[in-house]
């Protein structure tokens, strides 16, 4: 392994102990298998999901039964290589994509990475996360980036990368109209993604006013308040429907609100099951489907955020250190915090 000279042995950790006990540990540096980088943590995006394990301990069939590192939205610096990897890379500011796929199985071959059975992705049990000094990744995954490119940016790559992939499975072409529910972080990337994407026609709809404003600042060409007006009531005709709520009663109403032969993707987490207008679907052959993850996302979302069409500097609204995680995870009950970022290093 070629390394930096500056490299320490020991890093200091943010460790999920239980449900809503957190802990700070001097752990190893990782040490790199032969086609990893070793990566220096600049900044770390808090998802919705690290808050998920946070207060509830698990999302679905993946529960915390054991201490975990939250956090995987990251970028930061190749500090080390393995031997065999270019020890030119090290030096490099890089977005992590947070994922080890077996690159074997059918999925994998089939260039479905995202769905391998045995897939490794960070702050996923018992996989650790990157709320630490440094992390390891084979080297394929980290996506250097340019100098215009923040290391807040480049560690949001990882929702916009979530955002490009329910783009493209709604099949979102120029002149295109959508609807999104929820303005939250996923709906609001997603929003400027569809921009950038071509479409025409950017309604999103959301509980709260403040978000419905804001989405109008960053990509949104209308908004509903689902409360006032059912979007399925108001001949919306969209191409495309993208929940980012999980909300069961958003799901329904997107749905209606789709053209025939139109497309849903669910994104959102909500009720593990929910009823359907099958019918409806079946009669204008409304495609649904969901999405996990991404695959081969990250080289258009580099190019996205240097060309300047998607931003996401903007929506950093709270920035914390190691020792105050939990402030950072419990940062989205306010309803103006958007990403929070957490600085480990």
């Amino acid at each position: 392994m070629t390394n930096s000279p500056t490299r320490p042995t020991t890093m200091r950790t943010s460790v999920l102990l239980k449900q809503q006990e957190l802990t700070i540990e001097e752990r190893p540096v990782p040490t790199v298998d032969a086609d990893e980088v070793l990566v220096k943590v600049a900044a770390v995006g808090v998802c919705g999901s690290d808050v998920h394990y946070y207060r509830e301990g698990r999302i679905g069939d993946f529960i915390v039964d054991a201490p975990l590192v939250l956090g995987h939205e990251l970028s930061g610096t190749i500090v080390g290589v393995g031997v065999d990897v270019d020890p030119a890379r090290i030096g490099e500011r890089v977005a992590v994509e947070p994922q080890r796929p077996c690159r074997l199985c059918r999925e994998c071959r089939a260039g479905r990475y995202n769905l391998c059975s045995k897939m490794e992705f960070y702050a996923t049990p018992p996989i650790d996360g990157a709320f630490c000094g440094y992390v390891t990744i084979q080297t394929e995954f980290a996506h250097a980036i340019g100098d215009s490119v923040s290391f807040e940016a480049a560690a949001l790559l990882e929702p916009l990368s979530v955002a490009i992939a329910s783009v493209r499975k709604a099949q979102i072409v120029p002149g295109s109209s959508i609807l999104i529910a929820g303005a939250g972080p996923i709906g609001i990337i997603t929003a400027q993604t569809a921009r950038a994407f071509g479409a025409s026609e950017i309604i999103v709809s959301d509980l709260i006013a403040a978000k419905r404003e804001r989405a109008l600042k960053f990509g949104a060409t209308r908004v509903i308040d689902p409360v006032a007006e059912d979007p399925a009531a108001l001949n919306l005709d969209v191409n495309a429907f993208i929940d980012a709520s999980g909300s069961a009663r958003a799901v329904d109403s997107g749905i209606r609100s789709v053209r025939p032969a139109g497309t849903v993707v669910l994104v959102g987490l909500g009720s593990p099951e929910m009823i359907l207008p099958v019918s409806h679907i079946q009669n204008l052959e409304i495609t649904v489907t969901g999405i996990f993850r991404y695959v081969d996302t990250w080289p258009t979302a580099i190019h996205l955020v240097a060309s300047g069409q998607v931003d996401l500097d903007s929506l950093v609204t709270g920035k914390f250190d190691l020792e105050h995680v939990a402030e950072a995870l419990d940062s989205d009950r306010n309803d103006d915090s958007l990403k929070s970022i957490v600085y480990p290093n």
